[in-house]
């Protein structure tokens, strides 16, 4: 294709590469490996707008203050801390749990050095790198046995391809969930080269439903927590007694999939979660749920329940693919040592839950107070609900205070602008008002949320 003379003149202006380098640079510390890609794209987006004949600025300050830009964007730390002000105590798009102090310091001083992840001491011999929590979660729960994978979806494919490979898993219609990233449990089946078999409807499912389809092909009984949705109206499930009954009856395993799991006790705060063992004392042969959810650690699949079966899927050569690295292990043996200790109100997500309505309070008035003072739009405290959120419990909100913001302008375009602050600050927008919420909030993220709304007083 002919590029008009016109349009080579304008492409001859840009600097090269090396030039473009040097001005970015003046100045600064940044790496060169991150100026030179910098470089390259602020060129090849100049380049663009030429040959599409939109407006392009082509004079080398220009391009030197965008390549600056875009070179502190590749040196920034990644993934950013974020300050989450929405009140989703558990939010996936934000990591989930955060670790408390004392958990973060211990994977710190994991990391930092070589541990006796597979030693055994005594011996000098090879050690099990799960011997670190098992005794933990074995004294919590009470269970025979224990197992921590890297999640939770990890966990229910070891268990299935463990104890139903090439046999059948009975499942109601109504547990056969997909959760973030269209993730969904008939595809564990199929990855774990077991076969799934329905029962029941959506709406209903019955005892007889799961009796009728055992078979000398079944190998599990399964029941899935629905984190993400619930069901109401018309409908009926079995308990998970029942089929502990129907399952010994046949020799057949059950396994329950709570998706989270907490050795707290949270219905004084409004959480209606069975503590994680209660699966067990009901008669599931396994329960799986996530470290990460309502149990206020790092990611990980833990498994509790019969020692064969734990045996059986401690052998699997799958159990090597989804093992845990030191760091999480240290981190979890952090917070389920708080809970034995009865120090769980340092671990940030129960500290959330179980907050009081005064502490909210008061941390809403300082909120509200310090966004006032750089804000010329009206700022109140009000009463708010905080959704747990996680995939844990979809429907419960628990009761507390909002502090409410009514720009001028559009809330949303405010919402944009603090995602944009350094550190980003994430918000609620309803009906063009902002909430931020006490309750997933520190004191200290206080005057960084202040910090963060002063440049947009004018939006």
């Amino acid at each position: 294709m002919d590029v008009p003379s016109s349009v080579n003149a304008q492409l001859r202006q840009l600097p090269s590469v090396d030039k473009l380098v040097e001005a970015a640079g003046l100045n600064t510390k940044l790496a060169r490996w991150c100026l030179l890609e910098a470089a390259r794209s602020a060129l090849q987006g100049a380049r663009a707008n030429v040959l599409e004949g939109a407006s392009a600025e082509l004079d080398l300050d220009s391009l030197s203050r965008r390549t600056r830009r875009l070179a502190e964007e590749l040196a920034r730390p990644s993934p950013r801390k974020v300050v989450n002000a929405t009140g989703v105590v558990l939010h996936t798009n934000l990591g989930r749990a955060p670790l408390a102090t004392g958990a973060a310091r211990a994977v710190a001083d994991s990391a930092a050095g070589y541990s006796d992840l597979e030693l055994d001491l005594e011996s000098g011999g090879r050690g099990s790198r799960q011997q670190h929590v098992n005794h933990l979660l074995r004294i919590l729960s009470g269970a025979e046995a224990s197992l921590v994978v890297n999640n939770n979806a990890a966990a229910l494919l070891l268990a299935v391809d463990t104890l139903a490979a090439g046999r059948e898993v009975v499942l109601s219609r109504g547990e056969m969930v997909e959760i973030g990233g269209s993730f969904r449990i008939p595809e564990i089946m199929e990855s774990s080269r077991a076969e799934l078999r329905e029962v029941g409807t959506t709406n209903r499912t019955h005892l007889r439903d799961y009796s009728a389809a055992i078979a000398e092909r079944t190998g599990i009984l399964l029941k899935v927590h629905r984190s993400n949705f619930r069901l109401e109206g018309f409908t009926a499930e079995v308990s998970l007694a029942e089929l502990a009954t129907l399952g010994e009856e046949h020799g057949i395993p059950l396994v329950e999939d709570r998706g989270s799991g907490t050795f707290v006790d949270l219905r004084t705060a409004g959480v209606p979660e069975r503590e994680a063992w209660s699966g067990l004392r009901e008669g599931a042969d396994l329960v799986l749920f996530s470290g990460d959810k309502l149990l206020g650690g790092p990611q990980a699949g833990i498994v509790l329940g019969r020692g064969d079966l734990i045996g059986r899927m401690q052998s699997n050569p799958l159990a090597r693919a989804l093992r845990v690295d030191k760091m999480t292990l240290s981190a979890l043996h952090w917070t389920l040592t708080a809970m034995l200790d009865g120090r769980e109100s340092e671990i940030p997500v129960v500290a959330m839950l179980l907050a009081s309505r005064e502490i909210l309070e008061a941390r809403a008035e300082r909120l509200a107070k310090a966004i006032q003072r750089v804000v010329p739009y009206p700022v109140s405290v009000e009463r708010g609900s905080s959704p747990v959120g996680g995939g844990a419990l979809p429907d419960v909100e628990l009761p507390g205070v909002v502090v409410c913001v009514k720009p001028q302008g559009s809330a949303a375009g405010i919402a944009r602008g603090l995602r944009g602050a350094d550190p980003p600050v994430l918000v609620r927008v309803q009906r063009d008002v902002i909430l931020l919420d006490p309750r997933t909030l520190s004191d200290d993220d206080v005057a960084l949320v202040a910090s963060a709304f002063a440049p947009l007083a004018d939006v």
